[in-house]
Protein backbone atom coordinates (compact mmCIF):
# COMPACT_ATOMS: atom_id res chain seq x y z
CA UNK A 1 0.00 0.00 0.00
CA UNK A 2 1.26 3.48 -0.87
CA UNK A 3 1.95 5.91 1.95
CA UNK A 4 -1.18 7.55 3.33
CA UNK A 5 0.67 10.84 3.04
CA UNK A 6 0.61 10.45 -0.74
CA UNK A 7 -3.17 10.79 -0.62
CA UNK A 8 -3.01 14.32 0.80
CA UNK A 9 -3.41 17.19 -1.62
CA UNK A 10 -0.03 18.68 -2.65
CA UNK A 11 -1.64 22.10 -2.34
CA UNK A 12 -2.37 21.53 1.35
CA UNK A 13 1.10 20.07 1.87
CA UNK A 14 2.63 23.22 0.38
CA UNK A 15 1.18 25.45 3.10
CA UNK A 16 3.25 25.69 6.29
CA UNK A 17 1.48 25.32 9.65
CA UNK A 18 0.40 28.53 11.36
CA UNK A 19 3.43 30.21 12.89
CA UNK A 20 1.30 31.10 15.90
CA UNK A 21 0.04 27.57 16.58
CA UNK A 22 3.44 26.02 15.94
CA UNK A 23 4.96 28.26 18.58
CA UNK A 24 2.21 27.61 21.14
CA UNK A 25 2.92 23.90 21.10
CA UNK A 26 5.96 24.96 23.13
CA UNK A 27 3.83 27.08 25.46
CA UNK A 28 1.64 24.11 26.35
CA UNK A 29 4.71 22.28 27.62
CA UNK A 30 5.90 25.07 29.94
CA UNK A 31 4.50 25.78 33.41
CA UNK A 32 3.97 29.22 34.96
CA UNK A 33 3.84 31.05 31.64
CA UNK A 34 2.60 34.62 31.32
CA UNK A 35 1.03 34.67 27.88
CA UNK A 36 1.01 37.79 25.73
CA UNK A 37 0.46 35.60 22.74
CA UNK A 38 -3.17 34.70 22.16
CA UNK A 39 -5.12 37.41 20.33
CA UNK A 40 -8.17 37.12 22.53
CA UNK A 41 -9.86 39.42 25.07
CA UNK A 42 -9.23 38.40 28.66
CA UNK A 43 -12.81 39.41 29.47
CA UNK A 44 -15.70 36.98 29.69
CA UNK A 45 -18.57 37.85 27.36
CA UNK A 46 -20.74 40.43 29.20
CA UNK A 47 -23.48 38.87 31.29
CA UNK A 48 -26.45 40.37 29.45
CA UNK A 49 -25.22 38.77 26.22
CA UNK A 50 -24.75 35.37 27.83
CA UNK A 51 -28.13 35.71 29.52
CA UNK A 52 -29.85 36.29 26.16
CA UNK A 53 -28.31 33.03 24.94
CA UNK A 54 -29.66 31.18 27.99
CA UNK A 55 -33.13 32.61 27.44
CA UNK A 56 -33.09 31.74 23.76
CA UNK A 57 -32.28 28.12 24.67
CA UNK A 58 -35.10 28.07 27.21
CA UNK A 59 -37.46 29.31 24.50
CA UNK A 60 -36.38 26.46 22.24
CA UNK A 61 -34.13 28.26 19.78
CA UNK A 62 -32.00 25.26 18.84
CA UNK A 63 -32.86 24.96 15.13
CA UNK A 64 -31.27 26.00 11.85
CA UNK A 65 -31.70 29.57 10.70
CA UNK A 66 -31.90 30.77 7.11
CA UNK A 67 -28.61 30.39 5.30
CA UNK A 68 -27.97 34.13 5.38
CA UNK A 69 -28.66 34.34 9.12
CA UNK A 70 -31.55 35.52 11.28
CA UNK A 71 -33.37 38.43 9.58
CA UNK A 72 -33.38 40.44 12.81
CA UNK A 73 -29.59 40.04 13.15
CA UNK A 74 -29.03 41.21 9.58
CA UNK A 75 -31.28 44.20 10.27
CA UNK A 76 -29.27 45.09 13.38
CA UNK A 77 -26.01 44.77 11.43
CA UNK A 78 -27.38 47.14 8.78
CA UNK A 79 -28.41 49.67 11.46
CA UNK A 80 -24.99 49.40 13.12
CA UNK A 81 -23.02 49.94 9.89
CA UNK A 82 -25.13 52.91 8.81
CA UNK A 83 -24.70 54.51 12.23
CA UNK A 84 -20.99 53.76 12.68
CA UNK A 85 -19.64 53.99 9.14
CA UNK A 86 -22.28 55.74 7.06
CA UNK A 87 -22.61 52.73 4.73
CA UNK A 88 -26.06 51.36 3.89
CA UNK A 89 -26.57 47.65 3.20
CA UNK A 90 -29.80 45.81 2.50
CA UNK A 91 -30.45 43.07 5.08
CA UNK A 92 -32.25 41.12 2.37
CA UNK A 93 -29.42 40.52 -0.07
CA UNK A 94 -26.22 42.37 0.92
CA UNK A 95 -25.43 40.80 4.32
CA UNK A 96 -24.39 37.22 5.12
CA UNK A 97 -23.87 35.97 8.68
CA UNK A 98 -20.87 33.63 8.87
CA UNK A 99 -18.97 31.46 11.34
CA UNK A 100 -16.60 34.25 12.30
CA UNK A 101 -14.70 36.45 9.88
CA UNK A 102 -12.55 33.39 9.12
CA UNK A 103 -15.39 31.74 7.20
CA UNK A 104 -16.18 34.99 5.42
CA UNK A 105 -12.56 35.21 4.23
CA UNK A 106 -12.61 31.61 3.02
CA UNK A 107 -15.87 32.12 1.15
CA UNK A 108 -14.63 35.31 -0.49
CA UNK A 109 -11.42 33.71 -1.73
CA UNK A 110 -13.26 30.71 -3.16
CA UNK A 111 -15.89 32.84 -4.86
CA UNK A 112 -13.59 35.48 -6.33
CA UNK A 113 -10.46 33.61 -7.39
CA UNK A 114 -9.62 31.61 -10.47
CA UNK A 115 -6.36 29.65 -10.71
CA UNK A 116 -3.32 31.94 -10.45
CA UNK A 117 -5.30 35.10 -9.71
CA UNK A 118 -3.26 37.28 -7.39
CA UNK A 119 -4.29 38.51 -3.95
CA UNK A 120 -2.38 41.55 -2.71
CA UNK A 121 -1.68 41.08 1.00
CA UNK A 122 -0.13 43.97 2.97
CA UNK A 123 2.26 42.52 5.55
CA UNK A 124 2.80 42.13 8.46
CA UNK A 125 -0.74 40.78 8.72
CA UNK A 126 -2.91 38.10 10.24
CA UNK A 127 -1.77 34.61 9.32
CA UNK A 128 -4.85 33.45 7.36
CA UNK A 129 -4.87 35.70 4.30
CA UNK A 130 -2.07 34.21 2.24
CA UNK A 131 -2.97 30.53 2.93
CA UNK A 132 -6.62 31.36 2.20
CA UNK A 133 -5.64 32.63 -1.23
CA UNK A 134 -3.52 29.56 -1.93
CA UNK A 135 -6.27 27.15 -0.85
CA UNK A 136 -8.56 28.85 -3.38
CA UNK A 137 -5.92 28.23 -6.10
CA UNK A 138 -4.83 31.85 -6.12
CA UNK A 139 -1.45 33.38 -5.46
CA UNK A 140 -0.69 35.61 -2.48
CA UNK A 141 1.52 38.61 -3.24
CA UNK A 142 3.12 40.31 -0.25
CA UNK A 143 2.93 44.11 -0.14
CA UNK A 144 5.33 45.33 2.56
CA UNK A 145 4.36 47.99 5.08
CA UNK A 146 6.80 49.69 7.40
CA UNK A 147 7.00 51.34 10.80
CA UNK A 148 8.32 54.46 9.06
CA UNK A 149 4.88 54.75 7.39
CA UNK A 150 3.12 53.81 10.64
CA UNK A 151 2.37 50.45 8.98
CA UNK A 152 -0.12 52.09 6.62
CA UNK A 153 -0.47 50.77 3.10
CA UNK A 154 0.77 53.46 0.74
CA UNK A 155 -0.30 53.86 -2.88
CA UNK A 156 3.38 53.81 -3.91
CA UNK A 157 4.06 50.42 -2.32
CA UNK A 158 0.77 49.00 -3.57
CA UNK A 159 1.35 50.07 -7.17
CA UNK A 160 4.76 48.36 -7.25
CA UNK A 161 3.08 45.00 -6.59
CA UNK A 162 0.13 45.20 -8.99
CA UNK A 163 0.28 43.01 -12.10
CA UNK A 164 -2.26 42.06 -14.80
CA UNK A 165 -3.16 39.03 -12.61
CA UNK A 166 -3.99 41.15 -9.55
CA UNK A 167 -7.64 40.69 -8.59
CA UNK A 168 -8.10 41.15 -4.83
CA UNK A 169 -6.62 43.52 -2.26
CA UNK A 170 -6.83 42.62 1.43
CA UNK A 171 -7.11 45.54 3.86
CA UNK A 172 -7.02 44.72 7.57
CA UNK A 173 -7.11 47.84 9.72
CA UNK A 174 -6.76 48.31 12.63
CA UNK A 175 -3.99 45.87 11.99
CA UNK A 176 -3.00 42.62 13.65
CA UNK A 177 -0.09 42.45 14.58
CA UNK A 178 1.15 46.05 14.30
CA UNK A 179 -1.71 48.11 15.68
CA UNK A 180 -1.53 50.38 12.62
CA UNK A 181 -4.65 52.16 11.39
CA UNK A 182 -5.74 53.80 8.12
CA UNK A 183 -7.49 57.16 8.26
CA UNK A 184 -10.10 58.18 5.72
CA UNK A 185 -7.45 60.25 3.95
CA UNK A 186 -5.09 57.24 3.84
CA UNK A 187 -7.81 55.13 2.24
CA UNK A 188 -8.75 57.86 -0.25
CA UNK A 189 -5.16 57.78 -1.52
CA UNK A 190 -5.66 54.16 -2.61
CA UNK A 191 -9.01 54.35 -4.38
CA UNK A 192 -7.84 55.59 -7.78
CA UNK A 193 -5.39 52.67 -8.03
CA UNK A 194 -8.04 50.18 -6.91
CA UNK A 195 -10.53 51.44 -9.48
CA UNK A 196 -7.92 51.76 -12.25
CA UNK A 197 -6.88 48.13 -11.85
CA UNK A 198 -10.43 46.88 -11.19
CA UNK A 199 -9.58 45.30 -7.84
CA UNK A 200 -12.00 43.85 -5.33
CA UNK A 201 -11.20 44.81 -1.73
CA UNK A 202 -11.59 42.42 1.19
CA UNK A 203 -11.77 44.77 4.18
CA UNK A 204 -11.33 42.89 7.45
CA UNK A 205 -12.56 45.33 10.09
CA UNK A 206 -12.80 42.99 13.10
CA UNK A 207 -10.84 45.48 15.25
CA UNK A 208 -12.78 48.56 14.10
CA UNK A 209 -14.14 49.39 17.56
CA UNK A 210 -10.64 49.12 19.05
CA UNK A 211 -9.42 52.40 17.56
CA UNK A 212 -7.69 54.69 20.06
CA UNK A 213 -6.71 57.68 17.95
CA UNK A 214 -9.21 59.26 15.60
CA UNK A 215 -12.22 57.39 14.23
CA UNK A 216 -12.27 54.17 12.26
CA UNK A 217 -13.09 54.63 8.56
CA UNK A 218 -14.13 51.92 6.12
CA UNK A 219 -13.05 52.03 2.50
CA UNK A 220 -16.58 50.87 1.63
CA UNK A 221 -17.82 54.34 2.63
CA UNK A 222 -15.76 56.12 -0.03
CA UNK A 223 -17.22 57.13 -3.42
CA UNK A 224 -17.20 54.27 -5.92
CA UNK A 225 -15.99 51.69 -3.39
CA UNK A 226 -19.06 50.08 -1.83
CA UNK A 227 -19.78 47.67 -4.71
CA UNK A 228 -16.14 46.62 -5.05
CA UNK A 229 -15.62 46.09 -1.30
CA UNK A 230 -16.46 43.08 0.88
CA UNK A 231 -16.73 44.54 4.37
CA UNK A 232 -16.13 41.91 7.06
CA UNK A 233 -16.62 42.21 10.79
CA UNK A 234 -17.81 40.23 13.78
CA UNK A 235 -18.25 40.10 17.52
CA UNK A 236 -15.11 38.36 18.76
CA UNK A 237 -12.91 41.30 19.72
CA UNK A 238 -15.16 44.23 20.60
CA UNK A 239 -17.72 42.18 22.55
CA UNK A 240 -15.37 39.49 23.95
CA UNK A 241 -17.23 36.80 22.00
CA UNK A 242 -14.38 34.81 20.41
CA UNK A 243 -15.84 31.37 21.11
CA UNK A 244 -19.29 32.24 19.81
CA UNK A 245 -17.94 32.32 16.23
CA UNK A 246 -20.29 34.91 14.74
CA UNK A 247 -19.14 37.17 11.94
CA UNK A 248 -20.61 38.76 8.84
CA UNK A 249 -19.77 40.01 5.39
CA UNK A 250 -21.46 42.77 3.43
CA UNK A 251 -21.15 43.54 -0.25
CA UNK A 252 -22.62 43.58 -3.73
CA UNK A 253 -25.70 41.31 -3.99
CA UNK A 254 -24.15 39.15 -6.72
CA UNK A 255 -21.02 38.44 -4.68
CA UNK A 256 -23.02 37.84 -1.50
CA UNK A 257 -25.32 35.45 -3.41
CA UNK A 258 -22.32 33.49 -4.66
CA UNK A 259 -20.82 33.34 -1.16
CA UNK A 260 -24.16 32.23 0.25
CA UNK A 261 -24.27 29.39 -2.27
CA UNK A 262 -20.94 28.01 -1.02
CA UNK A 263 -22.02 28.67 2.57
CA UNK A 264 -25.19 26.60 1.93
CA UNK A 265 -23.20 23.54 0.95
CA UNK A 266 -20.41 23.79 3.52
CA UNK A 267 -21.78 25.39 6.71
CA UNK A 268 -25.53 25.90 6.17
CA UNK A 269 -25.81 28.56 8.89
CA UNK A 270 -24.06 30.03 11.90
CA UNK A 271 -25.29 28.68 15.27
CA UNK A 272 -28.61 30.21 16.25
CA UNK A 273 -27.62 30.64 19.91
CA UNK A 274 -24.65 32.77 18.85
CA UNK A 275 -26.81 34.79 16.50
CA UNK A 276 -29.31 35.52 19.28
CA UNK A 277 -26.44 36.66 21.50
CA UNK A 278 -25.10 38.88 18.71
CA UNK A 279 -28.45 40.64 18.41
CA UNK A 280 -28.29 41.47 22.11
CA UNK A 281 -24.71 42.70 21.72
CA UNK A 282 -25.68 45.13 18.96
CA UNK A 283 -28.81 46.36 20.73
CA UNK A 284 -27.48 46.80 24.25
CA UNK A 285 -23.72 46.14 24.26
CA UNK A 286 -22.27 49.60 23.60
CA UNK A 287 -21.68 50.56 27.24
CA UNK A 288 -19.83 47.37 28.20
CA UNK A 289 -17.91 47.42 24.95
CA UNK A 290 -16.72 50.98 25.51
CA UNK A 291 -15.63 50.09 29.05
CA UNK A 292 -13.50 47.23 27.73
CA UNK A 293 -11.98 49.40 25.00
CA UNK A 294 -11.09 52.12 27.52
CA UNK A 295 -9.34 49.46 29.61
CA UNK A 296 -7.40 48.19 26.57
CA UNK A 297 -6.32 51.76 25.90
CA UNK A 298 -4.88 52.08 29.41
CA UNK A 299 -3.06 48.77 28.99
CA UNK A 300 -1.78 49.94 25.60
CA UNK A 301 -0.12 52.92 27.24
CA UNK A 302 1.31 50.75 30.02
CA UNK A 303 2.91 48.14 27.76
CA UNK A 304 4.22 50.70 25.27
CA UNK A 305 5.94 52.61 28.05
CA UNK A 306 7.24 49.37 29.55
CA UNK A 307 8.69 48.03 26.31
CA UNK A 308 10.48 51.29 25.60
CA UNK A 309 11.81 51.48 29.16
CA UNK A 310 13.59 48.11 28.78
CA UNK A 311 15.25 49.12 25.51
CA UNK A 312 12.86 47.90 22.82
CA UNK A 313 12.00 50.32 20.04
CA UNK A 314 8.25 50.11 19.45
CA UNK A 315 5.82 51.80 17.09
CA UNK A 316 2.88 53.23 19.03
CA UNK A 317 -0.17 51.11 18.12
CA UNK A 318 -3.29 53.11 17.27
CA UNK A 319 -5.73 50.20 17.26
CA UNK A 320 -6.40 46.52 18.01
CA UNK A 321 -4.66 45.16 21.14
CA UNK A 322 -1.11 44.37 20.05
CA UNK A 323 2.36 45.93 20.21
CA UNK A 324 4.96 44.99 17.61
CA UNK A 325 8.36 45.96 19.05
CA UNK A 326 11.68 45.52 17.28
CA UNK A 327 14.02 43.03 18.96
CA UNK A 328 17.03 43.58 16.68
CA UNK A 329 19.02 45.02 19.60
CA UNK A 330 19.09 41.54 21.13
CA UNK A 331 21.02 40.07 18.20
CA UNK A 332 18.41 37.29 17.94
CA UNK A 333 15.93 36.62 15.18
CA UNK A 334 12.22 36.53 16.02
CA UNK A 335 11.90 32.78 16.59
CA UNK A 336 15.11 32.56 18.64
CA UNK A 337 14.00 35.47 20.79
CA UNK A 338 10.57 33.96 21.48
CA UNK A 339 11.84 30.48 22.25
CA UNK A 340 14.57 31.72 24.59
CA UNK A 341 12.21 34.18 26.31
CA UNK A 342 9.71 31.38 26.92
CA UNK A 343 12.28 28.91 28.25
CA UNK A 344 14.31 31.40 30.32
CA UNK A 345 11.62 33.76 31.65
CA UNK A 346 8.31 31.95 30.99
CA UNK A 347 6.85 34.78 28.92
CA UNK A 348 5.05 33.88 25.69
CA UNK A 349 5.00 36.25 22.75
CA UNK A 350 4.70 35.52 19.01
CA UNK A 351 7.54 35.70 16.46
CA UNK A 352 7.05 38.59 14.06
CA UNK A 353 7.82 36.44 11.02
CA UNK A 354 4.62 34.47 11.69
CA UNK A 355 2.89 37.51 10.15
CA UNK A 356 5.01 37.70 7.01
CA UNK A 357 8.68 37.78 6.17
CA UNK A 358 9.09 41.50 6.81
CA UNK A 359 7.90 40.89 10.37
CA UNK A 360 11.22 39.27 11.23
CA UNK A 361 13.15 41.23 13.79
CA UNK A 362 9.92 41.91 15.68
CA UNK A 363 7.63 40.16 18.16
CA UNK A 364 3.90 40.50 18.76
CA UNK A 365 2.76 41.20 22.32
CA UNK A 366 -0.95 41.08 23.05
CA UNK A 367 -1.94 43.47 25.82
CA UNK A 368 -5.41 41.96 26.35
CA UNK A 369 -4.02 40.63 29.62
CA UNK A 370 -4.28 41.79 33.22
CA UNK A 371 -2.25 44.79 34.35
CA UNK A 372 -0.49 42.55 36.87
CA UNK A 373 0.57 40.11 34.16
CA UNK A 374 1.65 42.91 31.85
CA UNK A 375 3.86 44.40 34.55
CA UNK A 376 5.37 41.00 35.41
CA UNK A 377 5.97 40.23 31.74
CA UNK A 378 7.78 43.55 31.19
CA UNK A 379 9.96 42.90 34.25
CA UNK A 380 10.86 39.41 33.02
CA UNK A 381 11.55 40.66 29.50
CA UNK A 382 13.81 43.34 30.97
CA UNK A 383 15.78 40.68 32.80
CA UNK A 384 16.02 38.67 29.60
CA UNK A 385 17.27 41.63 27.59
CA UNK A 386 19.97 42.39 30.14
CA UNK A 387 21.42 38.99 29.30
CA UNK A 388 20.93 39.30 25.55
CA UNK A 389 22.48 42.57 24.60
CA UNK A 390 19.68 45.15 24.46
CA UNK A 391 21.05 48.67 24.97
Amino acid sequence: MNSIGNKISPLVKSIPPSGIRKFFDLVAQTEGVISLGVGEPDYVTPWHIREECFYSLERGYTMYTSNAGLPELREEIAIYLKSKLGVEYSPANEILVTVGVSEALDLAMRVLLEPDDEVLVPEPCFVSYAPGAVLAYGKAVSVPTYASDEYRLTAENLEKCITPRSKVLVLAYPNNPTGGIMSREDLEALTSLIIKHDLIVISDEIYSELTYQGEHASIASLPGMKDRTLLMNGFSKAYAMTGWRIGYVCGHPEIIAAMTKVHQYTIMCAPIMGQKAAIEALRHGETEMRRMVDDYNNRRKLILSGLRSIGLDCFEPRGAFYCFPSITSSGLNSEEFCEKLLLEEQVAVVPGNAFGSNGNGHIRCCYAASVTNLEKAIERMGNFLQRHGAK
